[in-house]
């Protein structure tokens, strides 16, 4: 029984033989939900901690060829961080613009990279709206890998992690540096249009 049992798992995760094959032009729209980790970093003094949150939005990927696509959406995002008692959230609607390299014999592997542009939503200080003292858009880079689980050729289950370090400064008032660094382990739907 527990040879059967971890036969029908290993089947489920990497059993599909065969790749989604994509050829130029093709779009997927991937629909996904993950759970977030923030902080900042910078010289802010230190005695922060991380602050965790829910993402939410949609990406897409435009195939150049089966191998290399165009990746971006729309995330909302929290980031900020904890310190000494306070606790900071700001919300950005993010978009990504990353170069996205899928690998492997079939294709489900995807590493992807590029700079993203976040325009802040809100900016919260243990409920208190801070929003006048942030800057109103972030710079960042992105790096993320992910995995496609196929379920049909229109339809698959993407699990991925994406990070993203900002190079902009968060306050726009603070003598300081801050600066965010942001993680994400996402769940989503991939549906090939």
């Amino acid at each position: 029984m527990k040879k059967l049992l971890l036969s029908a798992l290993a089947f489920a995760f990497f059993g599909f033989s065969n790749g989604q094959s994509r050829s130029k032009g093709d779009v997927e729209l991937i629909p996904q939900i993950g759970f977030s980790s923030s902080n900042y970093y910078g010289n802010n003094g230190g005695g922060n901690s991380s602050l965790s949150g829910v993402a939410l939005g949609v990406g897409g990927d435009y195939f150049y060829n089966n191998s290399w696509s165009f990746r971006s959406g729309l995330f909302s995002q929290t980031m900020g961080s904890q310190f000494y008692g306070v606790e900071e959230k700001l919300n950005y609607l993010t978009i990504p613009m990353n170069a996205n390299w899928h690998f492997g014999s079939t294709k489900k592997w995807n590493l992807n990279f590029g700079p993203s542009l976040g325009f802040l939503v809100s900016a919260k200080d243990n409920n208190t709206d801070i929003k006048y003292l942030a800057n109103t858009s972030q710079f960042g880079l992105n790096f993320g890998i992910g995995y496609k689980i196929e379920i049909s050729k229109e339809f698959s289950v993407l699990i991925d992690y994406q990070s993203l370090t900002g190079l902009s400064d968060v306050s726009k008032t603070s003598s300081t540096t801050i600066k965010n660094s942001y993680g994400v382990f996402n769940f989503g739907a991939v549906i090939k249009l």
